[in-house]
């Protein structure tokens, strides 16, 4: 068993609101990211489950035991910190094994573990070496090898990919999502990295200002965000808000634009709105009557595709196009938009509105 639940956890520094009611439920077995910008709360959050953080309120269950009042050591959780946090003058060996040297395992027993570890993460060879000898993303390895050795009842992970280049980092998601099956563990991840936790996880919260903004799978935050701030910062480029409201059939937008009013959108007439649009849900190569007339801004091309900036009156709307767009900036350019896919957020609240998504 490796449920992790979190129920109305409340903490101030100070004057500052480290976490506000944050609720979580973590299935066993599962690989469940924090995901949320610098000060969002992630890093408190995974501190109140290891018992490093004492809470002003809320409780803490580990496999449905009240948990909120245990030392760290006897919550069986391991951590992985972004620092790696390696003892500087042992061996790789001697790192990995610390953990069971603590509980006094028998050598033997030590040794078998370290093995079946080093194989897992592919550091046979850095055994005999000091953390000085190795790269960082070898040191990542030994640092997850040490968390593993122990078979915890949960792995907690604060941003373990931050300090690696973007090569290494891809390769170490690829690493950790393998990891993760192999063993079928408990994982709790915290990153501020999207593309981190949307291909790694199989179950998403979103934190901003240590409050919860949502919760599910990263295809559910992705396509049915719950407010305008989730839309905003899941998701790259950016998704594109445009200022209207509904009037008829019609959604009628602050520039002066009309589109048809798409048969999902619940709000009454008048009712002050966002249209919410990601980049690859819209195009620039083809006429169409559900367009946004505007003029072409900036190209950005990237290879495989070319990021289109359109400038709709004072709004700027970005498209996901094929590389072999081209432009001049200023020239007229209609984008013609998916309205299947679009996004209505209440204008006043930044609420997703019933009807909203797939």
């Amino acid at each position: 068993m490796g449920t992790v639940s979190a129920q109305g956890l409340r903490k101030s520094f100070g004057d500052v609101q480290a976490l506000n009611d944050v609720t979580l439920e973590v299935p066993d077995g599962s690989f469940f990211v924090v995901l949320g910008p610098s000060g969002a709360g992630k890093t408190t959050t995974l501190r109140a489950l290891a018992g490093l953080e004492r809470l002003d309120a809320g409780t803490v269950h580990l496999d449905g035991r009240d948990a909120t009042h245990d030392p760290p050591a006897a919550r069986d959780l391991a951590m992985v910190f972004q620092s790696y946090a390696l003892y500087p003058r042992q061996t790789a060996f001697e790192n990995i094994a610390s953990p069971l040297r603590a509980r006094k395992a028998p050598a033997d027993e030590i040794r078998a573990a370290v093995a079946q570890v080093a194989e897992l993460l592919h550091i046979e060879r850095l055994l005999d070496r000091r953390p000085a000898q190795m790269s960082g993303g070898e040191m990542q390895r030994v640092a997850l090898a040490r968390a593993l050795v122990r078979r915890p009842r949960a792995f907690l992970m604060d941003e373990p990919l931050t300090n690696l280049d973007l090569k290494l980092r891809v390769e170490m998601r690829t690493e950790l999502t393998r990891i993760h099956r192999s063993l079928g563990g408990t994982f709790v991840y915290v990153t501020n990295d999207q593309v981190e936790a949307l291909s790694m996880a199989d179950h998403l919260a979103v934190l901003r200002d240590g409050t919860v903004q949502q919760v599910g799978t990263p295809t559910e935050v992705y396509e049915r965000p719950a407010n305008k701030w989730v839309a905003g910062f899941v998701g790259s480029p950016r998704i594109s808000l445009l200022a209207c409201h509904a009037e008829g059939d019609q959604l009628i937008g602050a520039e002066g634009w009309k589109l048809p009013r798409p048969q999902w959108a619940t709000a009454e007439d008048g009712r002050p709105l966002l249209l919410g649009l990601r980049a690859e849900d819209l195009s620039v190569e083809r006429r169409s009557d559900v367009a946004l007339d505007g003029e072409l801004y900036g190209l950005e091309p990237l290879g495989d595709r070319t990021l289109v900036d359109v400038k709709i009156g004072d709004a700027m709307v970005k498209v996901k196009a094929r590389p072999t767009v081209t432009g001049t900036r200023g020239e007229r350019m209609s984008v013609v938009v998916d309205l299947d896919r679009a996004h209505l957020f209440d204008a006043d609240t930044g609420l997703a509105l019933a009807g909203t998504g797939r």
